[in-house]
């Protein structure tokens, strides 16, 4: 396939609306030179990006961030937006981990009072957070509470004493986001929600104890509280098979929807419904639930670090720097060719990045913009960003982003070598499966420092600071 994109600048390249019959809106990918020479080679993900461009609705670019890869229908980093009230939904464009997301939490300990405490540490994490597939070790939850949970969000886990407030109001939504309807959500997807809530689960969610290795910019570190040698913990986690279910449930009823409004797209991993319709409405609804599922779930994992640390390191305050969404659906007011519009605004593997002086922000973080937290994975370092410009939808990066497919790594690579290495960065790893760690190491991933480069080159974020691991536990 050869691809013939316009060059904007160094980190922007556009794949013309006539590229593919359909378009109705240009491909802007946020990307430099060399990367984009590896993504032409593997041609899929920017073939995803040409098909969302043909969703019915669809305003401004469709935009794909700088960890850009193949997805289910829209690539990881893939961000498009509709017009409301009849533009298209598709649950491609939010994926099957619904609120996937990260939450850093800031402790009062320094790099040096762990010094001995690593490997006690990591193993207490361990025996704390369940991870894996399934649901041992879940809360187990009643019908009419899971309904709650649905609904309620990070707030249903703060009610049963498993944090604060000031955990809830350092959070996207607020962990809580309007619009949840728990009846559109299947029997199955309930079902295997039930005994979830409070699980790590696999592939590459992750708890990991950080330190914080380079600071870029004191004064936005000093706003969140964070310093040199800080010890930090990054919780990298979703809906589980709640929200797996939700997307299966209403990808299979969207493929059918489609014909009945005369819908016609390049790719039917895309399939969706207008958002006012009913289809669109019920799935809406159901996304919503599992958000808040997400979010409680980063609540009780929450909950659990904290006794685990406490248990090692004894009492001090462990408080939320901020959570992040990585896969949803919102409807946001952005400008677009200078008209304020109301939209329906997809990321997937991406994350929300509003700049300074938004008033969706906390008045904490209102004059820098919304923190972003970019994790690399396992061995490699994480970033906190803050959101710059407001490009894209206001999005930005939400990792380092594949290299090698799941299959690939474990193919290519070999356990202990993986092992080895960990080791010799001084990383206590902790893992349920062999499987997860060929899948989930860091030679599978992008670099993530160039992901970051890109971004801030571009102007969709500032680098605020590097995180280095030092214990990771792995579902």
């Amino acid at each position: 396939m050869v691809w013939d994109l316009e060059k904007l600048d160094e980190y922007r390249w556009q794949i013309p609306r006539g590229y593919k019959p359909g378009m109705l809106v240009p491909g802007l990918i946020f990307i430099d030179g060399e990367e984009l020479a590896n993504l032409k080679e593997e041609g899929q993900a920017l073939e995803q990006v040409a098909n969302a461009a043909c969703l019915p609705g669809i305003v401004g670019f469709a935009y794909a961030m700088p960890d850009i890869h193949t997805g289910y229908g829209l690539p990881i980093g893939g961000v498009v937006a509709t017009k409301l009230p009849d533009g298209l939904i598709t649950p491609g464009g939010v994926g099957y981990d619904i609120n996937c997301g990260v939450r850093l939490l800031a402790t009062p300990w320094r790099e040096e009072d762990l010094e001995d405490k690593w490997s006690d540490l990591a193993d207490e994490l361990y025996r704390a957070i369940p991870s894996g597939l399934g649901d041992k070790g879940g809360l187990k939850i009643a019908q009419g509470d899971l309904d709650r949970v649905l609904c309620q969000g990070a707030a249903w886990a703060v009610e049963q004493g498993m944090g604060s407030q000031e955990d809830l109001s350092m959070s996207e939504e607020e962990g809580e986001m309007a619009g949840a309807d728990p009846d559109a959500v299947s029997q199955r997807a309930k079902k295997r929600g039930q005994g979830q809530l409070g699980t790590l689960g696999s592939g590459n969610h992750f708890v990991e104890v950080q330190v914080v290795d380079r600071i870029y910019r004191e004064e936005e570190a000093r706003v969140m509280g964070l310093s040199q040698g800080q010890v930090v913990v990054m919780i990298h986690s979703g809906s589980r098979g709640l929200g797996h279910q939700v997307c299966s449930d209403y990808t299979r009823r969207m493929v059918e929807a489609m014909g009945r409004y005369g819908i016609k797209l390049p790719d039917r991993q895309l399939a969706g419904a207008p958002l006012s319709s009913p289809e669109g409405k019920r799935y809406f609804g159901a996304m919503v639930a599992a958000a808040n599922y997400a979010w409680a779930n980063r609540q009780v994992l929450t909950h659990r670090v904290r006794e685990a640390l406490r248990q090692v390191m004894g009492h001090g305050e462990i408080r939320v720097v901020w959570d992040v969404a990585h896969n949803i659906a919102k409807i946001e007011e952005h400008i677009v060719d200078g008209e304020e519009l109301k939209l329906c605004v997809h990321r997937k593997g991406a994350t929300r990045a509003l700049p300074g002086g938004h008033r969706l922000l906390p008045e904490v973080y209102r004059g820098m913009g919304q923190p972003v937290l970019v994790p690399g994975d396992m061995g490699s370092g994480s970033y906190v960003l803050v959101g710059n410009r407001g490009e894209g939808f206001a999005s930005a990066c939400h990792g380092a982003g594949r290299r090698l497919s799941r299959g690939e790594a474990k193919r290519l690579l070999q356990r202990d070598e993986v092992f080895a290495e960990l080791a010799e960065a001084g990383v206590e790893l902790r893992a349920a499966s062999r499987q997860v760690v060929l899948e989930e190491a860091p030679t599978a991933y992008k670099d993530v420092d160039e992901v970051v480069r890109i971004s801030e080159g571009a102007g969709l974020t500032r680098q605020v600071l590097r995180l280095a691991p030092r214990c990771v536990i792995k579902g």
